[in-house]
């Protein structure tokens, strides 16, 4: 069988991070064998292929155990932290192909020397629901309109819609139990991929916590989604929850399941515009015994 590697992408001081099965050269395998991989482990899993085309270095496939994802923040600066952590990188700015679009990767060295990388998201396109749709959410969450912020639910995108619930604060948000099929049937009537809420830790250190509940990945929590993070920056940005500039936006997630998790976000901007972001956090090598 080919080699499958484990690591922890966006870890809290070494702990937690969302666990990523990826095979490094996944060069001949189908569909179907790559998904059998991740209904085996139970976590999004990452293949790095050959690049199709001169315009990029490698490709990356991602599937869930119940289906094949366009695009993966965390197994993509999980894949690209093991490829540079095993020499087989020549390049610090790696060009990406994805389902989803590219993507261009960032890698450096840490004060540790272990590698560091970022990853690139586009512009993040946000728009608030309707007061149907936000009833909808609300009642899916079983929560009422005095959880949340004086805030509008959004619907925000960089390579996957997710759908962000501003709330109160992290008391509220951890307290949350989502119900998987009433999580996924709410999402397919919102046209999202998943229910991101949040709350602020910190607004001037830009500091929040989140949970993701996705739609139908075959489980029920994320520990960690470098997607829904990019994607909150920008409705944080849409909101004037945070000022515009290029300051770290850290994200905390996972803490509900005992896997308290970390996501860096940099939103770029050129003249004053918001042009995309940057998506990075730690990487750790996970116990295979542990799957």
């Amino acid at each position: 069988m080919t080699s499958v590697d484990h690591v922890n992408v966006f870890t809290h001081r070494g702990k937690g991070g969302n666990p990523c099965p990826l095979i490094v050269d996944a060069k001949g395998m189908s569909g179907d064998e790559m998904q059998a991989v991740a209904r085996k482990y139970g976590h999004e899993s990452g293949f790095v292929l050959p690049a199709e085309s001169e315009d990029y270095d490698l490709a990356l496939r991602f599937y869930v155990p119940n289906h094949e994802m366009e695009m993966c923040g965390h197994a993509t600066v999980g894949a690209l932290w093991l490829l540079a952590r095993n020499s087989l990188l020549s390049k610090t700015t790696v060009r990406i192909a994805t389902r989803s679009g590219p993507v261009t990767g960032f890698l450096s060295k840490g004060t540790d020397g272990t590698p560091k990388v970022e990853i690139t998201q586009p512009a993040g396109r946000v728009g608030a629901l309707t007061n149907e749709q936000t009833n909808d959410v609300l009642d899916t969450l079983g929560v009422g309109r005095d959880a949340l912020e004086d805030l509008p639910l959004h619907n925000a995108v960089t390579s996957r819609t997710k759908t962000l619930v501003p709330m109160k604060d992290v008391e509220r948000l951890n307290a949350l139990v989502a119900n998987p099929p009433r999580v996924e049937a709410v999402c397919r009537r919102i046209g999202s991929t998943g229910l991101y809420p949040y709350a602020i830790r910190d607004k001037g250190e830009r500091t929040l916590e989140a949970r993701q509940f996705p739609r139908s990945s075959g489980y029920p929590e994320d520990a960690a989604t470098g997607i829904a993070a990019a994607a909150l920056a920008f409705g944080l940005l849409a909101d004037a929850t945070i000022d515009r500039n290029d300051r770290l936006i850290r994200i905390f997630q996972g803490r509900a399941m005992g896997q308290l998790s970390e996501i860096h976000v940099r939103i770029g901007f050129a003249d004053g515009q918001a042009i995309g972001c940057l998506l990075g956090g730690a990487v750790t090598p996970a116990d295979v015994n542990a799957h």
